[in-house]
């Protein structure tokens, strides 16, 4: 079966609780509502969405040798994923995190880097891995083997076919600018929320961000803005900004990641640029109604029902 989309990049098992108030001392017991697990991380989250809405996507990604491993595999099979070019690396632990979800959407983590630190693309799996028409990658910055020049020459194969290459970060800081710089010019849709935007760039606005970025050789900023919605630059230096939708908000969790699946699935389906940003922006508000980053999203045609009906935040 040929795949729509390959996704490349971080995996990870979340394990979340709500409503947490509090670390029980001791040994006590603390009773909540829900704890769920889920495949999570900025492949894993976006990789499930894209499958429950309706595309047919490989995964590109490492697990480890243990019990989280089947977890993650078994789970990314059951909607439907190839999982074919996802590596088991013995001796290391699946990459996980474990998510106290506050009531008022706080999330402080716990988590284990584990085998996502230990992926490569060998050279002759690079041809298998970018023969979707759309390649995203996924988790720069926690990938310490793909990070910095073996990304740059994935995306650079890709780019060598004509794929879209989409690209969204995990943990950006000050030191970020020089790890991604080279893969500028092979990506066609930068995909960061605005606050790593800023950061990276030291551009105090997501207009002056998105310049900084195009300037360098991105070809498209799409920056999330949370409860703000999208911002959106083209390399005409056209700008699209959307307002969020109004919901009400259970978790946070996996938003960004919701988002990007949203946003190429508008670009498989060839949507015109305000569509797909609507479209994305209703992936990510269905994920914040339920817990994880799996929550909310059901189908391609309920994501749609939901965009042309769900109220828009007031500018």
């Amino acid at each position: 079966m040929a795949h729509d989309v390959s996704v490349i990049g971080l995996y990870i098992l979340d394990i979340l609780d709500r409503p947490v108030d509090r670390i029980p001392e001791g040994g006590n017991v603390e009773f909540i509502d829900e704890i769920r697990l889920t495949v999570a991380g900025t492949a894993g989250g976006t990789v499930v969405d894209l499958a429950k809405l309706g595309l047919n996507c490989l995964a590109v990604g490492a697990v480890g040798d243990d019990e989280k491993a089947d977890f993650v595999l078994s789970t990314l099979q059951r909607f439907g994923v190839d999982t074919a070019e996802m590596q088991r690396i013995p001796g290391v632990p699946t990459s996980a995190t474990i998510l106290n979800i506050r009531r008022n959407g706080e999330r402080p983590a716990l988590h284990v880097r584990g085998a996502s630190g230990h992926f490569e693309i060998a050279a002759e799996a690079l041809d298998r891995v970018t023969a979707a028409p759309i390649v995203h990658l996924g988790g720069t910055g926690l990938l310490d083997r793909l990070d910095g020049e073996p990304s740059r020459v994935l995306l650079e194969a890709a780019k060598a076919k004509d794929r879209i290459v989409t690209f969204d970060l995990l943990g950006a800081s000050e030191k970020t600018l020089s790890l991604i710089r080279p893969l500028f010019p092979y990506i066609d849709y930068f995909m960061p929320s605005v606050e790593e935007a800023m950061l990276i760039s030291g551009r105090k606005t997501a207009e002056d961000a998105a310049l900084f970025f195009c300037d360098l050789g991105v070809k498209h900023c799409v920056f999330t803005l949370g409860g703000d919605g999208v911002y959106f630059m083209d390399p005409d230096r056209k700008t699209v900004k959307l307002p969020a939708f109004e919901i009400d908000v259970v978790d946070t969790t996996g938003c960004g990641d919701a988002f990007n699946a949203g946003f190429i699935t508008g670009l498989h389906h060839k949507m015109d640029t305000e569509t797909s940003l609507k479209f994305a922006q209703a992936s990510a508000a269905l994920v914040a109604t339920g817990l994880g980053s799996d929550a909310g999203i059901t189908s391609f045609e309920g994501t749609q029902a939901f965009m042309r009906t769900a109220r828009v935040k007031a500018n």
